[in-house]
């Protein structure tokens, strides 16, 4: 057994880690709220910790003269390999857990039990910090029971405390179907939480020799629920406000509670220095300039940028810029070769911080906009905007959640505007445009248009079960039939790789016979898993 916690332990954490993620990829990439085929967070997870493991391999050997210790150095290397690696929600979450356990311990001499359980209290704080009104049932919650089992050991025992920090774990993620509907409704415990347990019981073995894995939970009840929780923001606010910010962190408080009064959508992100840090700030809000000021009575805020304004007073004017460019994620080569023939760069799907900032610098351009077409790629996007700001690159996230919206985005871009006036244009244009997925359930759940079975068409509308059908033509003319009748002049159907012949021909000619003055473009799009994605404008 291990009494501290020192780099080569760090090194053999972050490779058996690694290992058991990969033994249970399968099972929590199936621990999906909804029964489409293409739940990932157990991927996610594992490209991420790969990433931290090859900045270990890559540079644990650059302990510098003076700063943080020999086991404070593998730390941060583990948690900004993890950063630049990151692949969806839980992957930047876990950077985040990764870069507050690393701050809190890089200067301690020794870390014992109650360093161990001081880290874990600060990595869930940064992992809270990064979210303003952070979801509970998530991987929040069950790293947050992890530090308080491990501060409730209340031990300079470092085993003992690693072990009351992974059974708090698992307790709290078998409660976490209580806690958001829809893991009750799916019958599932979170993807996120359960790859956290995983990666806890990798260090309990790693400092005792011993196994401590335990199997997934299995929720205590799966009652249906008419409700899930969202963390995108509501519709009450117009406007978006992000900018980069220069102040001490007690400051930043402050500045969290003022904006958080003014709006939601709150998203505040430190790079760790003290004692004045860089941070990112983004919010909704239909107060611009009270959230500016907020900034102002914080600290040094820069590069300001606002999206979906009205009638606010614009900011005062500046030049056009040359060299700009649009970064697109995309899953499917029809769809690439779409997003190509608008001059975007295409970044092949589920890309990684480091891929996508790779692509921003590879346009040569200083001010770029980011489509990431997926709500996971979304925090992955704005992870690499953070990092694209710290090399002079001004980049802008438009959340798209589907390529129908990205195609809408490109399609109103205008380089005669100024940049923020052109990103407010394409960030409207995609908000306007209402999007359709449909896919075959790949396994029996209860959604919230009722049961369904392996095999059944699934249609879901911004991303929530609207329809289920036995029949994919029947379906798909179905779910455009119901978006429609909310209005639209324009249909963008994208095939699938796996759309039988025929399929959108079908679709369009039921629009010309229901919806005569509705125009329909159609096109191969090549995207794995749904068979048709739907765009409405």
């Amino acid at each position: 057994m291990l009494d501290t916690l020192d780099a080569a332990a760090v090194r053999r954490w972050c490779a058996s880690g690694l290992a058991a993620l990969k033994r249970h990829q399968g099972e929590i990439d199936e621990l999906n709220v909804y029964p489409v085929p293409d739940g990932d967070t157990g991927t996610n997870l594992v490209l991420t910790l790969t990433s931290a493991q090859q900045a270990l391999a890559m540079n644990l050997d650059t302990l510098p003269d003076s700063g943080p210790t020999a086991h404070g150095h593998a730390l941060r290397l583990m948690a900004q390999g993890a950063l630049l690696g990151a692949r969806g929600n839980s992957g930047v979450i876990l950077s985040q857990i990764l870069r507050g356990f690393a701050d809190e311990v890089a200067g301690v001499p020794a870390v014992r039990g109650r360093e161990l359980a001081a880290a874990l209290r600060s990595g869930a704080a940064a992992a809270y910090t990064a979210v303003a009104r952070p979801v509970e049932g998530t991987l929040l919650t069950v790293v947050a029971a992890a530090a308080t089992g491990a501060e409730g050991a209340d031990s300079d025992d470092l085993p003992a405390v690693v072990r009351a920090a992974a059974r708090a774990a698992a307790e709290a993620l078998a409660h976490t179907p209580e806690q958001l509907p829809a893991l009750a409704r799916a019958g599932v415990v979170d993807a996120g939480g359960r790859g956290l347990c995983v990666l806890l019981d990798a260090l309990v073995a790693v400092l005792t020799g011993e196994s401590a894995a335990q199997p997934a939970p299995t929720p205590r009840s799966a009652r249906p629920a008419a409700t899930v929780a969202r963390e995108t923001g509501s519709e009450e606010y117009a406007y978006e406000v992000q900018f980069l910010l220069d102040a001490r962190e007690e400051a930043v408080a402050g500045l969290r509670r003022a904006l958080d009064a003014l709006g939601d959508s709150l998203v505040v992100v430190g790079d760790g220095r003290e004692p004045e840090g860089t941070w990112n700030v983004h919010v909704h809000v239909n107060d611009v300039g009270a959230a500016v000021e907020a900034g102002v009575a914080a600290g040094r805020p820069y590069r300001i940028s606002v999206t979906r304004f009205a009638d606010q007073p614009e900011p005062p004017p500046e030049p056009v810029a040359a060299g700009r460019a649009a970064v697109v994620v995309a899953t499917g080569g029809g769809i690439a070769a779409l997003f190509a023939a608008e001059g975007a760069t295409v970044v092949p799907g589920n890309p990684s911080t480091g891929e996508l900032l790779d692509a921003v610098r590879s346009t040569g351009a200083a001010r770029v906009v980011v489509l990431p077409n997926d709500a996971n790629t979304e925090a992955v996007a704005s992870a690499a905007a953070r990092e694209a700001h710290r090399h002079g690159i001004k980049v802008s996230v438009v959340p798209t959640r589907s390529p129908v919206q990205a195609l809408a985005a490109l399609a109103v871009r205008d380089s005669d505007r100024r940049f923020e006036d052109d990103v407010i244009a394409m960030a409207e244009a995609a908000g306007a445009c209402r999007y359709a997925e449909v896919c075959h359930a790949s396994r029996e759940a209860l959604t919230v248009a009722g049961p369904c079975r392996p095999g059944d068409v699934l249609a879901l509308v911004e991303g929530e079960v609207h329809l289920i059908g036995t029949d994919l033509t029947d379906t798909c003319a179905a779910v455009v039939d119901r978006m429609l009748g909310g209005g639209g002049e324009m249909v963008t159907l994208l095939a699938g790789v796996d759309a039988p012949a025929g399929l959108t021909d079908a679709v369009r000619a039921h629009v010309a016979r229901r919806w005569p003055f509705v125009e329909v473009h159609a096109y191969p799009g090549g995207q794995p898993f749904y068979p048709l994605l739907v765009g409405i404008e």
